[in-house]
Formats: structure tokens, C-alpha cells, sequence
């Protein structure tokens, strides 16, 4: 801080007179009100308004993105920025990203024998429909637990598929795996469907229903987050961005 941003804030934070302030640091008074009253320079005007997107775009936020992903949607506005200026004007501001709660995994590795992980964490696609990933999580009510599968197309990053249930069983993801199905028009053959090793999807009647659609199941080793990466991305999104701030009082309403 400047000697005469100092001065200026003193006023204002423990009421005492720019004269006093001014004379006690050597300062010229007259210097100090020219240097108050000049008009903000192209330096001062751009950090203002840096500093009103950045606000705007982490309250928009909900307060849940960090120096990276606001540095992104500044780029997307037309900002020419470097995501270390940001986290720096962020800390000035005092705007500190809600921190993310390490999830709690719902794996339960089912009897029947697992499919081979075809990923080996590649989660890239070369076309629509080439690959699929999705997850199981819980969602909190006042009337207990809402669960909810998905079934995401890796090439898009399109959400094609979802369920909803008070259980996580084979019908919830069965169910998941049918609306994506739907959603691209029942042509999905060949289509590789990457999860964990849950019980939901080792199930025979989820491994029925892949292969009546020609889906060919893949599968992360246990206990591995990093091998479902993508899904788990999706699930931990959803919930800081939307479902942490909340509150559902039942399932009804979290359904909605």
C-alpha cells in the first residue's frame, strides 16, 4: 500500500483527520488531496474491474470455484489473464473457494465375476457414443438417503442418463442405463460402458440389460476413485456446485 492509500484509509477506519495523517508521516497535505482527487488510472480502472468480474463470477458460483476455474470463465469473457494474478486478486478480496469434502464411496464389490477395466483411465472418446461412464451417490434428505446413477457420454461430456431411488440396486442403474439408451435413439452397440465394481453393476440383471442393448462393461479395480476419475468428477461437481447448497427436506424435493 501507497503512503497515500494509507492516509486515505485512515479516515475511514479509525476516524482520523488526512491533516493529522499527513503531517505525522511528513506528507504534504495539499500532495495527498491532488493525489485523492486525480482521476483512476488505466491500471487502477482495469483491477476494478477485474476485481467486479472475479467477485461476480465466484458468487455466482455459490462461493465453490477456486483461482482455476474462475481464471477459465474470465478467458471465456475475454480477459487476457494468468491464473496466478488471479488467485492473487482473490486472496486481496478475501473470496476462498468452499473446500471439498473427501466422498465417501458406496462401492460395495459384488459376487459375480467383474468385467476388465478397457479404460485403464484414458477418459477421452473419439466420437459420440464410443464411451460411457457413470456412478452411483447419495444425495441427503430429511427423510433419508436419495441415490442417483448416471450414465455420461465421455466424447460430449453429456449427462445422456440418470435415476433416481431410495436403494442403490441393479433397477436404479438399470434404469440409468436404459435412459441413455433412449436418449440416443436405441442404436448404442458396441458402446463401452465404463463403472466401478459395485454390486449395482456386477448384477446379473444390469449385465442383461447391456447386453441386450450391445453395451460392452467395463471396470475400475476397488477402492480406486482415480479409475472411475471422470464419473466421480461428475458426482463431486454436482454436489459442491448444487447439492451442497441446499437443503431437501424430502426425497420429492430433491428429486425436483
Amino acid at each position: 500500500m501507497s503512503v497515500a492509500a494509507f492516509i486515505s484509509s485512515q479516515k475511514t477506519e479509525f476516524g482520523i483527520d488526512h491533516v493529522a495523517s499527513c503531517r505525522a508521516l511528513g506528507v504534504s497535505p495539499s500532495w495527498f488531496y491532488k493525489w485523492r482527487d486525480r482521476p483512476p488510472t488505466a491500471r487502477e480502472q482495469r483491477r476494478a474491474g477485474l476485481d467486479a468480474e472475479i467477485t461476480a463470477v465466484f458468487t455466482a458460483s455459490g462461493g465453490t470455484y477456486g483461482s482455476p476455474r474462475v481464471t477459465r470463465d474470465l478467458r471465456e469473457k475475454g480477459w487476457r489473464i494468468s491464473e496466478n494474478t488471479v488467485a492473487a486478486r482473490m486472496a486481496e478480496l478475501g473470496l476462498v473457494a468452499r473446500v471439498r469434502a473427501k466422498p465417501r464411496s458406496l462401492t460395495r464389490q459384488g459376487k459375480r465375476p467383474a468385467a476388465p477395466d478397457l479404460v485403464r483411465r484414458n477418459f477421452t472418446a473419439v466420437a459420440p457414443d464410443v464411451l460411457w461412464c457413470g456412478d452411483v451417490t447419495e444425495i441427503t434428505t430429511g427423510e433419508g438417503k436419495l441415490y442417483l446413477a448416471t450414465v455420461e457420454d465421455l466424447f460430449s461430456r453429456r449427462l445422456l442418463g440418470y435415476a433416481m431411488s431410495e436403494r442403490h440396486d441393479a433397477a436404479l442403474t438399470v434404469a440409468s442405463l436404459q435412459m441413455a439408451v433412449a436418449t440416443r435413439g436405441g442404436d448404442v452397440d458396441g458402446t463401452i460402458f465404463h463403472s466401478d465394481r459395485g454390486s449395482e453393476y456386477t448384477a446379473a440383471a444390469y449385465q442383461a440389460a447391456c447386453r441386450r442393448n450391445g453395451v460392452v462393461q467395463s471396470m475400475g479395480r476397488v477402492g480406486c476413485a482415480l479409475d472411475n476419475a471422470a464419473a466421480e468428477s461428475f458426482n463431486s461437481t454436482l454436489k459442491v456446485e448444487f447439492v451442497h447448497r441446499h437443503h431437501f427436506g424430502t426425497r420429492a424435493e430433491a428429486r425436483m
